[in-house]
């Protein structure tokens, strides 16, 4: 099944809503970073999360999202587009624990709770958005939820799950929703959400037994609206010719040492780790074309 997203709204209007599946699109990004079991998890939240914030862009808007926690694997990266293109990794991809007493991946202890959420979008004007808030839980949903709530004072309630095969790091499956509370939301229209989400099973499992985005928002919302929706791949913005231009911004003088004492330059890219090698030959090609 392909990943995609949904945008929705519900409760006559009350509440919008996002939801997705995104298992292949993780599954692609642990494959290369050959990330374990709990890295994957923790980056593969980040990453739905990051995608369903892409979605609530326009045009060629974009998200860049960093979870800083002071855990283990480090600092997760992603960043996302409107269009449903999306990417992420972690500082150390090879992270994982036993399960914890709740019988899940320990994405807490991998991200550790030290540390700060930070969203920048870039909207296209002069000054990109920042915004900012501390990591409560270090399990991803609770700290875009805090997130919501103190940086843009959004009443907001994020899910979301990853499941991993404990036998060849697979992904099994992975997704989420965010719902948020529109402007003068009636008191009972709150009550009926906040009891419907107590009784939500976990995002992974639902998604693992074959649940569609719109039949996950149907277990929250009162009569959905599908909006739209949007395929969702794991694309990055690396390329040949932007790694090109990059090996000329270090200018002539470091290139010809990288000629001299290596022979060749290997480059490559933090979001996707694509490799891009240069022989002699190219970095000369490079040299003539300064």
């Amino acid at each position: 099944m392909s990943d995609y997203l949904i945008r929705a709204t519900g409760f006559n209007g009350h509440v919008r809503a996002f939801a997705a599946r995104t298992t292949t699109t993780v599954e692609e990004m642990r494959c290369r970073h050959d990330m374990w079991n709990t890295a994957t998890a923790a980056a593969g939240r980040t990453l739905t999360v990051t995608l369903m914030m892409g979605a609530m862009l326009k045009g060629e808007e974009s998200i860049y999202v960093k979870v800083k926690g002071g855990g283990p694997i480090g600092q997760i990266m992603a960043e996302a587009n409107a269009h449903g293109e999306g990417v992420a990794y972690v500082t150390e991809p090879h992270v994982h624990f036993e399960l914890n007493e709740l019988g899940k991946l320990d994405v807490r202890r991998a991200v550790g709770t030290d540390g700060f959420v930070y969203v920048t979008k870039d909207l296209g004007l002069k000054e990109p958005y920042q915004g900012s808030s501390p990591i409560v839980s270090g399990e991803i949903g609770e700290d875009f939820t805090y997130y919501f709530v103190t940086s843009e004072q959004t009443p907001s309630a994020v899910g979301v799950g990853v499941l991993v095969n404990p036998e060849d790091r697979s992904v099994l499956a992975s997704g989420g929703f965010i719902l948020q509370l529109l402007p003068n939301t009636p008191e009972e229209v709150v009550a009926q959400m906040e009891e419907r989400l107590s009784g939500l099973p976990q995002v992974s499992r639902m998604i693992g037994e074959g649940l569609s985005p719109e039949e996950i928002l149907a277990k929250v919302l009162d009569e959905p609206k599908i909006l739209s929706r949007t395929d969702i791949n794991f694309t990055c913005k690396c390329s040949s010719e932007k790694v090109s231009q990059a090996l000329i911004s270090l200018g002539r003088e470091e290139i010809q040492s990288m000629i001299e004492e290596q022979g060749e330059a290997e480059v490559y890219c933090h979001f996707c780790n694509e490799r891009y090698h240069y022989d002699k030959s190219a970095l000369e090609d490079i040299m003539k074309d300064m």
